[in-house]
Formats: C-alpha cells, structure tokens, sequence
C-alpha cells in the first residue's frame, strides 16, 4: 500500500488542489491510490560529443503517471532547470488535461537538464537524437506518444521520430507528434496551442454575452503559444494592447499591430519599436508592470508560477486565462477567488495543442492524412464541445472553472479505473 511518505512531495503539493473534487465525486480511495505515483519513471544519463571534441553528459527523464485511459501523451521541455520534480508533476497534469477533453491518453512528460541556447545545431541534435536512444524502451506508438514542449519544436521531434525508426528498423510516425509535415506531422500543429486558447476564451466571452471587440487583452509571452493566440484573438475581434518577452513588455491603449510583432521579435530579438495598431503611441513596461495592467484578459504564455501569492493582489484583469503550464500557483488561487477574477484553466485551456497531436497520431496510424481546415474543424469541434460541458458543469455544481475543469478530468479518469475493479467489487468475495 502507498504511504504518504512514498507520494513524491510535488505530487502531494498538486494534489492539493484536487482535495474537494475527490472528496465531492466520493472517488473510490483505489482511485486516489494510483493517482498519487507514477506508474513509471525513467532517468537517463545522455551523453553528447560537443563540436569541441569534449564529451558533455545530460540528465533526462520520461515520467509516465497514468496510462488508465490510453498509452502516455507528452511533451519533452529541454530547459537548465527542468527536473525529476518537475517532469514528474506536469506528467500528472497532463493525465488531467487529456481527461478533460476525453482524448483516449493517459499522461507523460519528458526533459533534459541543458540550456538549448548554449548548443550548436549539430550539438542539439546530438542530444535529441540521444534523449530518444535513452528513452526507446519505453516509447512507441501504444505506449507513449512524446511531443514537442519548452525549447523543443518539429525539427527536433523529426530528429528524434528518425532515431526512433532507425533503432527498430521500421517506419512508426506514430511514435512522436509536432513533427514536419513532411515527416507525417500534421497540418495545423504549430499553432494549435494558441489557436485552441482563442477558441476557449471566445467561447467563455459567449457564456458572459460579451463581446470581442470590447475586451482588451494583455499577453506575458510573446514565443510559439503566444504568437498564435495573439494572431488569432485579433482575427476574433479582441483587442491585443500589451506583449512581453523575457527581457520586458510593450504597451498601446490603441492596441499593438500583432501581424507585426513576431517577425520584428524575429529580426530584432526584442519588442522595443514595435508598432501599434493605429499609429499610437507604444510604451515600454516592466515584466511585473504588465501583469498588474487593468486590462480585460491576462494571458499567461510564458513560464509556470508567474502569479503568486506574493503579486496576486496586484492583478486586476478581470479574466486570467492560462495558456502556459501551470502560470498560476496554487498559492495564489484563493487570492484571485476572493477578488472575483476567473481564472480559465491550463487543463482546458492549452488543450488545443494535445487535440492535433492527437489527431496526428490517428493520421499516421490510418496514413489518410488531412487538410489544414478539417485539422480545424475538427480541432473546433472537440474545444467547443468539452469547453461547453466544463462551463455547465462549473454553474451546475458551483465551482470556480479550474474545480470545474478537474471534476470532468478526475471523474473521467475514476470511471476508467472503476471498470477495472474495486474494493467494494472484491470485499468479501
């Protein structure tokens, strides 16, 4: 039997948040058992001959916590401060948020201690083409599907997807999602993430008989996630008036020329001289300035643990919405709640992502591949749908969207561990 002193304390921390839904769904304790540790950890030593000719060994880890509902689905982050803990804990988080939009994935995380910026390319692949080496023993098609994640894109997906067919001598597609389309990645990936938050948030904006053009949106953030909810909240008629990166913010209450922004963040490596919407003036803010903006929507697309109980009360954006893992701490929720901002859940909301790794995988396993717009459509399809019960579900039982959210995660993942059998089933038999 599990002990409390067995149950990793980043565990004990995030299930914390889960107390009242196991105690409100009256969860079978079999089911509070197996969600407690992983089902398997895998750490590796890799090691990686450097352009230099010295030999550099990182540490990488594949954690799978729960493969209940289907073989693992998750991401692989290459970051300095990635670690079991960590892996361990958004391997947890995903087993939720496949749940939560009922695709048939248990859930998994991958990573590797190194800081991608300091490698060179051959160096890089090197070290993916390594990590998947490390780690081929317990991937595949029916038993974990990696993605891409922090630091990772389809490249090095491809490289790890073409190490993986070259150590079993067969061609499996199957094995990782985000990579090239021409490797049998699927249209509409790479900015599936953002995509989908835009989807989520104008749905919750129909739920509040509001409208997009008179809500104004402040993004921390400005990478992949960002760029592509960015790009797609104006096509929805929000108005996108603040950015950051990792070295500031920028601002225009006229609203900032977003088709603009990403390719002047690719050619200057910074925001400073972006361009707003309408000619305005642009202002230049401090990381911790945006986030306390008195806007409609924060965005939160960066980093894990941006608002915490430290800065909480400084927010004043009426919704959060957390297209990142993990933007809110858990320490910060209570804070939030007593101030009457909604937050709209990572679970829910940077499912969009997961959704086409998804139906990449049934791509490659049918090899009838799709257009970008039925990747859409049907990416739609599943967001509206799942977003619609969680909003229901949040009114039904009067709950803030993030109890909501996991109440239809957990309850779905009960429910496949009951069919197995429980205690009540077995007692006395």
């Amino acid at each position: 039997m599990v002990q409390p002193s067995d149950i990793p304390k980043v565990i004990q921390e995030a299930q914390q948040r889960l107390d009242l839904i196991f105690e409100r769904l009256s969860v079978c304790p079999d089911t509070k058992q197996r969600l407690s540790v992983p089902h398997r950890m895998v750490e590796a030593a890799i090691p990686v001959r450097m352009d230099d000719g010295s030999l550099q060994v990182f540490r990488g880890w594949r954690v799978q916590f729960d493969l209940t509902r289907g073989p693992g689905k998750g991401g692989i982050r290459f970051h300095p401060s990635v670690n079991r803990d960590e892996v361990t804990a958004l391997s947890f988080w995903m087993a939720i948020k496949c749940a939560v939009v009922d695709l048939p994935y248990g859930g998994a995380k991958g990573g590797v201690r190194v800081d991608p910026k300091k490698l060179s390319l051959l160096e890089l692949e090197r070290l993916s083409r390594g990590y998947m080496r490390a780690m081929a023993d317990v991937i595949g098609p029916e038993v974990d599907i990696p993605g891409p994640d922090m630091n990772t894109d389809e490249r090095i997906m491809g490289w790890m997807s073409d190490e993986y067919d070259t150590l079993i001598r067969q061609r499996r597609p199957a094995v990782i999602t985000g990579k090239p389309v021409a490797m049998g990645g699927s249209r509409g990936r790479t900015s599936a993430t953002g995509e989908g938050a835009a989807q989520v948030l104008q749905i919750w904006t129909e739920q509040q008989n509001q409208q997009p053009e008179d809500l104004n949106i402040a993004i921390q953030g400005i990478g992949n996630a960002g760029y592509y909810f960015a790009r797609a909240a104006k096509r929805l008629g929000f108005n996108v008036v603040a950015v950051s990166d990792s070295s500031g913010a920028v601002y225009s209450a006229d609203g900032l020329d977003v088709d603009a922004i990403y390719e002047h963040k690719r050619k200057h490596r910074e925001l400073k001289g972006v361009s707003a919407k309408k000619g305005g003036e642009v202002s230049s803010l401090s990381n911790s300035e945006l986030l306390a903006l008195d806007v409609d929507i924060l965005a939160l697309a960066a980093l894990e643990n941006q608002i915490t109980q430290d800065n909480a009360g400084n927010v004043r954006a009426k919704w959060l919405l957390e297209i990142a893992n993990g933007p809110v701490a858990a320490d910060a929720d209570s804070i939030l709640l007593d101030n009457d901002i909604v937050v709209i859940p990572d679970v829910l909301a940077n499912t969009g992502g997961v959704i086409v790794s998804y139906f990449e995988w049934l791509q490659n396993r049918s090899a009838d591949y799709w257009t970008s717009e039925q990747v859409t459509e049907r990416m739609q399809e599943v967001i509206r749908t799942q977003s619609q019960q969680c909003f229901e579900l949040a009114e039904k039982e009067q709950l803030d969207l993030r109890s909501a959210a996991y109440m239809q995660g957990i309850r779905r993942i009960a429910e496949s561990m009951d069919a197995r059998g429980t205690q009540s089933d077995f007692k006395n038999k």
